[in-house]
């Protein structure tokens, strides 16, 4: 079983980012449950998307202490990297996150928002930059599940260019 959060802001896509790892791993014949969170702002307040993976049935549908956790803002890292598994993955946005401390973890650092800017020339772009990243980091679903989960969910007319956005984050993960 894989326990996975993403946590950032709203209004980065993260919520629909953990919809789209859930339908992959539901593509690829495994089981999975979504839960979200997110503070009483539309925008810009806290936001957290909680996905379990597994191969078996799932008992318990919140995610207890996560295998990885993606953090997209400072105030996401500060608030939930202490929920993260010993030893887990955390996998920052080097972009918004400045400062991570105390944590026994493997640190993934990654310049997921400003690579989204300076490649595919909007910022909108992160939360699909990290979902490359973060499947790359674990394996946790196939690559033809993955984009066929995103192709599924984004709007239309910007197909290739999420496409591009999940290369990008696996080139980030794999160029660390």
């Amino acid at each position: 079983m894989l326990e996975i959060s993403l946590s950032g802001t709203g209004g980065q896509g993260l919520i629909l980012a953990g919809i789209i790892l859930a339908e992959a791993a539901i593509l690829d014949g495994k089981q999975a449950i979504q839960t979200q969170s997110y503070g009483p702002e539309a925008r810009g307040g806290a936001s957290k998307a909680e996905v379990i993976i597994s191969e078996d049935e799932i008992d318990y549908p919140k995610v207890l202490a996560p295998d990885i956790l993606l953090v997209m803002s400072q105030e996401a890292c500060n608030k939930y990297a202490d929920i993260l598994k010993k030893n887990g993955k955390l996998l920052a946005d080097s972009t918004l996150v400045k400062e991570i401390s105390g944590r026994e973890a493997e640190v993934i650092d990654l310049p997921i928002t400003r690579t989204a800017r300076e490649e595919l020339g909007n910022a909108m772009f992160a939360n699909i930059i990290a979902l490359g990243a973060l499947v790359a980091a674990t394996g946790a679903v196939s690559e033809a599940s993955l984009i066929k989960a995103v192709l599924a969910r984004v709007p239309r007319g910007t197909e290739e260019k999420n496409q591009k956005a999940l290369a990008l984050g696996n080139q980030l993960y794999a160029q660390r």
